[in-house]
C-alpha cells in the first residue's frame, strides 16, 4: 500500500515538470557530419584555442589505432594531446575519478570523448568534476553542474546513445550496482563529428544493440506525454533510418551510408528524448545494467517490445504507434489503429530478430524480479511521462517474461 502510494505521489508530482521544461534552454552543439568530420573537428577544436586537449576513450579502440587519426590531426593544430583509455561500460565513479586525475596530471584544458556512450557520457562527468570540484555522486541529479564544464567535444564511434546532443551521462555506483543519471543542459557538447569511418569497425553485436538504442529513444520519446515543438518530426526520422539503414549497417559493417545515416537516427532521438523524455524500457535497462552489467542499448532492445505490447491499449499509445506503422511502410492511415499499432510492435521484433538480438536475458534471475520490479516502477513514476502507468504485478509479469527458461 506504501509503495502504491509512493508511485501515485511521483506521478502528481511528475505532472508538474511538463511546463518547467519548455522554460529550459538546451544548446545544441556544433555538428559536423561526413567522411572526413573527425579532422574538421580538429581543426575547430585547435582554432578554438586549446593547447592541451585530453581525449576520453576506452582501450579497445586504442588497440585498434582508431585513435591514431584523432591524435595526428590534433597535433598537426598544435595540440597537446594526452590519452586516458580507461573507460568501461557504464564506468563507475571511481573510474571518473582516475580520469579526472589524468586530466590534472596532463594540465588539461579542454576534453575530446571519443567511442560510445559510456566514453562520452565519462567526458561529460569529468569536464564536470575538473570546475565544480564535485564527486561523481554529487553531480547526480538534476542541474548540479553550477559551474561551466571544461570545454567539451565528441566524436562518437557508435550510433545509438546520441550522447553527443543530450544533457544526461549515466554513473554507475558500482557497491550499490545502481546507475544514476547527472542531468545539466551545460554537459552538452560544444561541437561534435558524426564520422561514418569512425563507425565502420563496429562490430555486428554492438552495432545491433546501440542501433536499437536509438531506436528505443526514438519511439519513447514519440509516445511521451511530453512533446515538444519539433520532437514528433525527428522521432518518425529517427524510426524510419533505423529500420531502412540497421539491418544494412548489421550485414556491412563498410557500408557508410548506412553508417552515416545510423549516425543521424541516433542525433535525431537524441535531440528528441533530450525534451520528451524516454519511459518504462530506459527504467528496466538501467535495473538490468546495474545489477548484472548487462549492455544498456541490449537491454532495451530486448524489453522494448515487452513494453510496448503492455502500452499499446493507451489511446495516445496506440495511435503513435500507428503511426510509426505508416512511416516505414507497415500499412496505410485507412487501417485500424490497433491493427496498425500490433504491426509497429511485429516489426519491431522482427528488426531485432535480423539483427541478433536475444528474447530473454540469461542473468536475470527470478529472485531478483520483485526488486528489479519495484525499482523499474518507481523510476517510470518519478521520471518519465509514459502514456500508461505499470503497477507492481505488471512489473513482475514483464520480467518473468525476460528469465532465460
Amino acid at each position: 500500500m506504501l509503495f502504491d502510494l509512493r508511485l501515485f505521489a511521483h506521478r502528481f508530482i511528475k505532472a508538474l515538470k511538463k511546463p518547467l521544461l519548455k522554460l529550459v534552454a538546451i544548446p545544441r552543439p556544433v555538428l559536423i557530419v561526413g567522411t572526413g568530420s573527425t579532422a574538421k573537428l580538429c581543426q575547430l577544436i585547435g582554432g578554438s584555442g586549446a593547447r592541451r586537449t585530453m581525449i576520453v576513450t576506452d582501450a579497445i579502440l586504442v588497440r585498434l589505432g582508431v585513435l591514431e587519426p584523432v591524435r595526428r590531426a590534433l597535433e598537426a593544430e598544435g595540440v597537446d594531446v594526452a590519452v586516458f583509455d580507461g573507460i568501461v561500460p557504464d564506468p563507475p565513479e571511481e573510474v571518473l575519478e582516475r580520469g579526472l586525475a589524468a586530466l590534472r596530471a596532463h594540465r588539461g584544458d579542454s576534453i575530446l570523448g571519443v567511442g560510445g556512450g559510456s566514453s562520452i557520457d565519462a567526458a561529460k562527468v569529468i569536464a564536470a568534476m575538473a570546475t565544480t570540484g564535485k564527486s561523481p555522486a554529487q553531480l547526480v541529479g538534476v542541474m548540479k553542474v553550477n559551474k561551466a564544464p571544461l570545454p567539451l567535444y565528441a566524436i562518437p564511434t557508435t550510433a545509438g546513445t546520441g550522447s553527443e546532443v543530450t544533457v544526461a551521462a549515466v554513473v554507475t555506483d558500482s557497491k550499490k550496482h545502481e546507475k544514476s543519471v547527472v542531468v545539466d543542459p551545460k554537459l552538452v557538447p560544444v561541437a561534435a563529428a558524426l564520422d561514418p569511418v569512425m563507425m565502420k569497425g563496429m562490430p555486428p553485436p554492438i552495432t545491433a544493440a546501440t542501433g536499437m538504442d536509438a531506436l528505443t529513444h526514438a519511439i519513447e520519446a514519440y509516445v511521451s506525454l511530453w512533446p515538444q515543438a519539433d520532437t514528433a518530426m525527428l522521432c518518425v526520422s529517427s524510426v524510419r533510418l533505423i529500420f531502412a539503414n540497421l539491418p544494412r549497417a548489421y550485414a556491412h559493417g563498410e557500408d557508410l551510408e548506412a553508417r552515416e545515416s545510423m549516425a543521424l537516427a541516433s542525433l535525431y532521438a537524441g535531440l528528441a528524448f533530450t525534451r520528451a523524455s524516454v519511459g518504462y524500457v530506459h527504467a528496466f535497462s538501467h535495473k538490468l545494467g546495474g545489477m548484472y552489467g548487462v549492455p544498456h542499448g541490449l537491454g532495451n532492445a530486448i524489453v522494448l517490445p515487452k513494453v510496448l505490447d503492455f502500452s499499446k491499449d493507451s489511446p495516445l499509445a496506440e495511435a503513435r504507434l500507428a503511426e510509426l506503422a505508416v512511416a516505414i511502410g507497415a500499412g496505410s492511415a485507412s487501417e485500424p489503429k490497433s491493427a496498425l499499432a500490433q504491426r509497429f510492435i511485429d516489426r519491431v521484433r522482427e528488426l531485432n530478430r535480423s539483427v541478433g538480438i536475444p528474447e530473454k536475458v540469461p542473468e536475470l534471475r527470478a529472485v531478483d524480479i520483485p526488486a528489479i520490479a519495484r525499482a523499474a516502477c518507481n523510476e517510470g513514476a518519478r521520471d518519465y511521462p509514459v502514456p500508461k502507468n505499470m503497477n507492481l504485478r505488471q512489473a513482475e509479469a514483464l520480467l518473468r517474461d525476460c528469465l532465460n527458461k
